[in-house]
């Protein structure tokens, strides 16, 4: 819930959250803001919030990881909100983040507990792309999802690696 300037309250959408993230002011990209941006982002008990780093993402954000490819930052704000249904909490520490122009790399480990679940730590990559002007237009997480959900269960991580072991090396 939201109160407006006449003390009115309302439910808060994903356009309210874009309109916002347009006319939000930006520090400039770099390691150290990205660092300290996503640890604000995650790092607390509970639930992620991402208010505060919409900015940063353009209009036209492509984002892409192992399971979808949206396109838009309407669409990039209601994935993150789904998110932020589905966790009880979700975590994430960067190990490492280097910039080589306009890319940013960062190695992580995301852990998200769910209702009724163990925690699930998901080991990964993010390739960040910014726009000339300075917003990042390209998102890519790479990470294994499955083999990292796979090995918190009992009786199935032995199978699953044999497996990619078998046909994959």
């Amino acid at each position: 819930m939201e109160t407006d300037h006449l003390g009115t309250e309302h439910e808060s959408t994903d356009a309210d959250a874009v309109a916002r993230a347009a006319l939000a002011p930006r520090m400039t990209l770099n390691i150290d803001t990205v660092k300290e941006l996503w640890s604000k982002t995650y790092n607390t008990q509970g639930k992620p919030d991402w208010s505060h780093i919409y900015p940063y993402y353009h209009p036209d954000i492509v984002f892409q990881d192992s399971i979808q490819r949206i396109e838009g930052i309407a669409e990039f704000v209601a994935l993150c909100e789904r998110l932020t249904k589905r966790c009880e909490e979700l975590r994430m520490d960067i190990h490492s983040i280097a910039q080589n122009g306009n890319v940013i790399f960062m190695n992580w480990t995301m852990t998200m507990v769910f209702r009724r679940s163990p925690s699930t730590p998901i080991y990964g990559t993010t390739r960040l792309v910014l726009h000339e002007d300075g917003r990042i237009i390209d998102q890519r997480d790479y990470y294994d999802l499955w083999g990292d959900i796979f090995n918190g269960i009992p009786y199935f991580k032995g199978p699953y690696r044999k497996f990619m072991h078998k046909f994959f090396g």
